[in-house]
């Protein structure tokens, strides 16, 4: 086993942790980690990332569940838009990206490229709202048509699945807004539409890559490994103070993907 590989177990456990500690995104670390630690290509660490994304939600399930903290009527409402947007983007869209998107003299934007922009983007989001930490007592709840939450679950699913991450901190303030589920039962919530939108849409790249299952079980195991440990250990810790410090984590490593992706530092 290469260094490479052992490396990379122990990163899974890593983003096991931060996921038990912080309760969220602790996935969005497995694209950035396949793609420089274990240098796969961006769209099998997308895809690979789906995959532990979508398993590891469903422990977080049955975690949030246990103490009456999801809403599966509304879940499953919700996920039905996002699992078919994330299903259609990765089984047609990703496949038929071109290899370069476009060259202005010698600089090509090539489509490995394209999507880890687009993933330091999003991370750039996510940061900031972790960094904000804002309470959300003066959010205001507005129930609205169903096809609407369609509109909003296809346009989620797509970016989910162009990026290969959870997207919980795009459906949390979804549900709070529209379908009027108090924060705590949204996160739980969430991680249904997230498990079920991550593996739905990794049975798309199923038909389209070679899946290294040996590594990817392996990996996918550890980090649920390191929910369970980060479950125990967080009774322990400030969660607003973990939240806060992965954000700013997270905003350096969106600032280092840019900066490598589009002047190559």
């Amino acid at each position: 086993m290469s260094i490479e590989i052992i490396l990379g177990y122990i990163a899974a456990l890593i983003i096991g942790l931060v996921l038990g500690l912080v309760g969220g995104g602790g996935s969005i670390l497995t694209v950035p980690l396949l793609v420089y630690l274990l240098g796969y290509n961006p769209v099998v660490a997308t895809a690979y990332s789906l995959f532990v994304v979508g398993s590891s939600s469903l422990v977080g399930v049955v975690q949030k569940q246990r103490k009456g903290l999801v809403d599966f009527k509304t879940g499953l409402a919700f996920s039905f838009p996002s699992f078919l947007a994330v299903y259609l983007s990765r089984r047609f869209m990703v496949p038929n990206i071109p290899d370069i998107l476009f060259s202005i003299g010698n600089y090509s934007l090539t489509k490995e490229m394209a999507i880890m922009i687009f993933f330091a983007c999003i991370m750039f989001i996510a940061s900031t709202s972790m960094i904000r930490n804002k309470k959300n007592t003066e959010i205001t709840t507005v129930k609205q048509p169903y096809y609407n939450t369609f509109i909003q679950g296809l346009i989620i699913g797509t970016v989910t699945g162009l990026i290969g991450a959870g997207g919980g901190f795009l459906y949390v303030p979804a549900l709070v807004l529209w379908a009027g589920l108090s924060m705590k039962k949204a996160v739980g919530t969430s991680l249904v539409i997230v498990a079920i939108n991550s593996l739905i849409g990794f049975t798309g790249d199923m038909q389209t890559l070679d899946i290294e299952w040996r590594f990817l079980l392996i990996f996918s195991g550890i980090t649920v490994i390191g929910i369970l440990l980060g479950g125990y250990l967080s009774k322990y810790v400030s969660n607003k103070r973990l939240k806060k410090g992965f954000g700013w984590l997270i905003l350096l490593m969106s600032i280092y993907i840019l900066s490598k992706e589009i002047f190559n530092f």
